[in-house]
């Protein structure tokens, strides 16, 4: 048979107004039930644990446990007993027990019993299929065999979505990931971790928890059924990549999902996500990106910023820098607009450092920054590249 926790015996709640035809005849029955809580019969509490009376459901990721017993029944002694536990699954067969059961039974008297209790993680969902194969030798017809097999099915317990979002803010060239987590059981369970263990290509940083460390969830994160949470994390790519435009493009493998849960009477279960995997960034042929940036500036005064032109491909380019003011930007350049940048090999890079001044208060957007191929005669346009605040100074 199957180990699994009890669940809580709770009574039958029916009960009715004093003035009512039953009068008090049903609210003392439930007093008098054994199961009630004196005091709260009226709450669907209980103090009593029930005994598991079927099979019940089991989920990918817990811990399939089973009672094997073998009971000579007949009036014979059966000598070198064996028992062999294996769980076929739709794709391997797993044996689960053998050794430890052929050793013991050297003799199996009447009215004697082997037993033994076998644990498995369950790892695959699908049809289950427990087969137990129990060799013996009898007195009188000599070598025997027999099998039992046991059929079950293995449920999905959660269901995990997810989205990246690659950080605009170009100085950073962070990944942002969302994960859904739904409960798809029939009862609540509770989410005891869920983290994401990044590749070796990037730092993560869980962004779940308060300023006090504190999860955003509470102390006990109780998932009711087709209830779902959502979970942040931010993954910055290690300097090797951010140094190297070519490997930053191939880093597409982000880490997986760690999850462990909670069911009934604290029965564990844990589910580990396939490698995650995000769309390669696609930079083009050239990319710029703000390595420097004041984020509070005052109006009227002018400040710098830092940019980074990288070639991303892979022929030699000659760039020409053109700066736009676009209409009713609270923002103008200062400098010169049209200069030549040089060649620049593939992959190399060069900073450029720029001059704005704000005319206007406010969140106000960096644009019009233009680079021409003057070999292709192509012009890239960069706009909405950063944001600055602008604000009075003070006297």
């Amino acid at each position: 048979m199957r180990l699994t926790r009890p669940t809580l015996c709770s009574p039958a709640i029916v009960t009715s107004d004093s003035k009512d035809l039953p009068g008090n005849l049903l609210n003392n029955d439930l007093k008098n039930d054994i199961t009630s809580v004196p005091g709260i019969e009226t709450l669907a509490a209980g103090q009593f644990l029930l005994l598991p009376q079927s099979f019940g459901n089991i989920y990918l990721g817990e811990t399939f446990s089973s009672y094997i017993c073998v009971h000579n029944y007949s009036s014979q002694v059966a000598k070198h007993v064996s028992v062999k536990a294996d769980l076929q699954t739709s794709s391997q067969r797993i044996p689960l027990s053998g050794h430890q059961m052929e050793s013991v039974a050297a003799e199996l008297h009447p009215q004697d019993i082997l037993d033994d209790i076998i644990h498995h993680e369950v790892r695959e969902v699908g049809t289950h299929i427990l087969v137990c194969e129990v060799n013996y030798m009898s007195p009188t017809q000599g070598q025997l065999t027999f099998r039992k097999f046991f059929k079950f099915q293995v449920l999905k317990p959660l269901d995990v979505k997810w989205k990246f979002y690659n950080a605009e803010d170009v100085i950073s060239d962070e990944v942002y990931l969302e994960a859904q987590v739904q409960n798809i059981t029939t009862s609540p369970i509770c989410l005891e971790k869920v983290s994401l263990e990044s590749s070796h290509l990037f730092n993560v940083t869980a962004l779940n928890t308060t300023m006090d460390e504190e999860s955003v969830f509470g102390h006990v994160n109780v998932l009711q059924p087709q209830a779902s949470r959502q979970f942040l994390y931010c993954l910055a790519p290690q300097a090797s990549l951010t140094s190297d435009l070519r490997l930053l493009t191939g880093a597409t493998n982000i880490g997986k999902l760690d999850i462990v849960w909670r069911s009934n009477l604290g029965e564990r279960g844990r589910l580990q996500t396939s490698q995650l995997q995000r769309m390669a960034p696609d930079y083009g042929d050239i990319r710029l990106s703000i390595q420097e940036l004041p984020n509070i500036i005052h109006l009227e005064e002018a400040f710098t910023f830092t940019c980074r032109i990288i070639n991303a491909c892979e022929r030699s380019m000659d760039l020409l820098l053109s700066l736009e003011t676009p209409p009713s930007s609270g923002l103008v350049w200062s400098g010169v607009s049209g200069r030549q940048m040089g060649k620049l090999e593939p992959g190399a890079s060069i900073h450029l450092p720029l001059c704005m001044v704000p005319l206007a208060t406010g969140l106000q957007n960096i644009s019009g920054i233009r680079l021409t191929d003057v070999f292709l005669k192509r012009t890239y346009d960069y706009d909405d590249l950063a944001q600055v605040f602008v604000t009075q100074a003070t006297a």
